[in-house]
């Protein structure tokens, strides 16, 4: 499984350069025992990786650990390896691999479900005639519609939902996928150096947490937990506090709460061994295993990212067995198989992009890095921003490389409503949900104006977006009411702090201080008071003066103290309204009265149906009308 999974890395390194990079990551040591232990478990995975190996591994003494990585907490280190690890986008590979299925020939169809299976006997021969799955009836999630579609095979490859897929072939068979959740979080990038991870291989309860730097923030996670399957998973309050506290141990730099940028849970489908009985899902292999039923449904269930080619790979053989099938070649094709913009990637095309088209460098690096030779397809779509400089490329949110064109290039990669946009095509949700919100007005006005929404759906697809946001992308989770209108206003508490401290990149007294909060109205405190705040955000200094960063960092803990006193109140006055029903009950006098507490507000609704227009025609060629039909070759691709 080791070399199947080295080899899979390699090529997907090579088919889709402009997605995946080698990142290095450091694994800290605190024992000096660990350090020879260590050393040789890494060299022997080096020596298996062979050819494919990205880089040599190597020993880092404490202060050079320091060095690579200042973030690391430094109490009792002994030292440090490094390892070279792969490192993808996700969602965007997914996407790649879908353009280039229908590049091929495939017909892709997106939010498709299957309702049920078509059975046909077959049999000749001696043989008794047997029920086989030929086909399966679908739906439009979006339209309703439904239809059959027949063939000679069906594989069911529909990761945590594999067994419900086999059960619509025999109802009785045993159930193979354990769905296990996996939690990640994002925090501000500064937590990591740009180029190098962190990995803990010792967390409290034995799971593996990784701190990575990932699109311009720091990526941390996962958790390993039984979960039930489910197409919106929410993370848990004990997950993004079991990764904070994970996180506070390795790194050095004050980690708190309001600093979770993201949070999201995703769902790993692993398979299970059917005579087994332990489920626990941190035991569980991360292997594949391929399945075909009575009824000859192939069921390919389990496995990784890493080695989605090779068991794609058997997979189709599996099919080809079992249906008879006569492909054109004896052998797949797919090892060294270029993925949609990677044909013509190369590592100065971000040079290039700057250069040509007058972008920013780094709205340049992100466009060559996300669609590889395709980036000259989004500039095309872009405006002019009627500056001396950029040129090119209207950002959605400043702090983020996203442009406006991005949002026309979607559609065309098949994106039909705006969660799709900001979290499938783009990353900004996974990186940002308080950036994914105030981007979302602007996307969801230019997918209105290309897919001609009117204003109804307008209003529906922000409902639907931001009850994404909520609860799947962990805006709920991360974001109290009181501290997500603190982030909203923290433009205007840092302009008070600069003005009052005569200028950015300044610190100033506790003083200024008070007469910032007084300005913004969050009440008056003595500077005794103020010493203290300082002293429980990690903000105080001997001199007693406070910089940008620290003043704020005071602004949200006055924030939470207020929510706290908010909830105390709350409580006492649902506890009066018990204790004076009771006296009511009794005919006792009545105690003080009380004022009631102030009915919570939401602007949040349920999200409705949506009736999605079909996307514009693309540059790819259009699928052919009948499976049948041979995969078209493209030019550029040796086969």
């Amino acid at each position: 499984m080791v070399k199947e999974a080295l080899r899979e890395r390699s090529n997907f390194l090579s088919i889709a350069p402009h997605l995946t990079k080698a990142l290095p990551i450091l694994l800290p040591l605190y024992d000096w025992w660990k350090i020879p232990y260590m050393w040789i478990g890494i060299k022997m995975y080096d020596l298996v990786s062979g050819d494919t190996i990205l880089r040599n591994s190597y020993y880092l003494n404490t202060e050079r650990s320091l060095d690579v990585f200042p973030q690391l907490n430094e109490t009792d280190l002994k030292g440090g390896i490094v390892y070279f690890d792969g490192q993808q986008n996700d969602a965007r590979m997914c996407v790649a691999l879908a353009l280039t299925a229908a590049r091929m020939g495939a017909n892709v169809a997106n939010y498709v479900e299957v309702t049920s299976l078509v059975k046909e006997m077959e049999g000749t021969g001696p043989a008794p005639p047997k029920e086989v799955v030929k086909g399966a009836v679908v739906k439009d999630t979006l339209t309703g519609k439904e239809w059959t579609i027949r063939a000679k095979c069906v594989i069911n490859a529909t990761g945590p939902f594999t067994d419900a897929v086999r059960r619509m072939d025999d109802s009785t068979v045993r159930g193979i996928c354990q769905p296990s959740a996996g939690v990640h979080i994002t925090l501000p990038g500064y937590f990591t150096p740009k180029k190098l991870g962190l990995l803990n291989a010792e967390t409290s309860d034995g799971r593996v947490v990784f701190v990575l730097p990932w699109q311009g923030v720091t990526l941390a996670g996962t958790t390993d937990k039984k979960c039930k399957v489910s197409t919106s998973p929410v993370p848990s309050e004990e997950d993004i506090e079991f990764i904070l506290n994970e996180c506070r141990k390795l790194i050095k730099l004050k980690i708190t709460r309001n600093d979770v940028l993201s949070a999201w849970s995703g769902i790993r489908p692993l398979v299970l061994d059917p005579s087994k009985s332990d489920r626990d899902t941190k035991k569980i292999a991360r292997n594949h295993i391929i399945e075909v039923s009575d009824g000859n449904l192939i069921t390919i269930a389990g496995g990784k990212w890493t080695t989605y080619r090779s068991m794609a790979e058997e997979t189709v053989d599996a099919a080809i067995k079992v249906a008879k099938l006569r492909p054109p070649w004896r052998h797949s094709q797919t090892i060294g198989f270029k993925l949609e913009g990677a044909h013509d990637f190369e590592p100065n095309l971000a040079i290039s992009l700057e250069n040509n088209f007058g972008v920013d460098r780094d709205v340049a690096k992100h466009l060559a890095c996300q669609y590889g030779d395709k980036a000259i397809d989004v500039l095309k779509l872009a405006e002019p921003t009627g500056k001396t400089w950029p040129l090119l490329g209207t950002r959605l949110v400043e702090r983020y490389p996203y442009i406006e064109a991005e949002i026309r290039y979607a559609i065309w990669e098949y994106a039909v409503n705006a969660v799709d946009v900001i979290a499938r095509r783009t990353r900004l949700a996974f990186q940002d949900v308080d950036a994914a919100k105030a981007a979302l007005p602007r996307i969801v006005e230019m997918m209105g104006a290309e897919l001609k929404w009117d204003a109804a759906e307008k209003t529906r697809q922000t409902t639907m977006t931001l009850d994404f946001l909520d609860k799947q992308m962990g805006y709920a989770a991360v974001r109290s009411p009181t501290s997500a209108s603190s982030m909203q206003n923290t433009g205007n508490y840092l302009k008070k702090f600069l003005e009052a401290a005569g200028g950015a990149g300044k610190s100033t007294n506790l003083a200024v201080v008070r007469k910032s909060l007084q300005s913004l109205e969050m009440g008056d405190m003595v500077e005794d008071e103020l010493e203290k705040i300082a002293e429980k955000t990690g903000s105080w200094h001997a001199n007693k003066e406070v910089n940008a960063v620290e003043f704020l960092n005071m602004v949200r803990h006055i924030v939470r103290e207020k929510e706290i006193m908010d909830d105390i109140h709350s409580y006492k006055v649902a506890m009066t309204k018990s204790n004076t029903q009771y006296m009511l009950d009794q005919n006792l006098p009545k105690s003080p009265a009380t004022d009631p507490p102030k009915p919570a507000v939401t602007d949040i609704s349920k999200p409705g149906a949506t009736n999605i227009p079909k996307p514009p025609a693309t540059d790819l060629p259009k699928p052919p009308a009948t499976t049948s039909a041979k995969p078209k070759q493209d030019p550029k691709t040796k086969i």
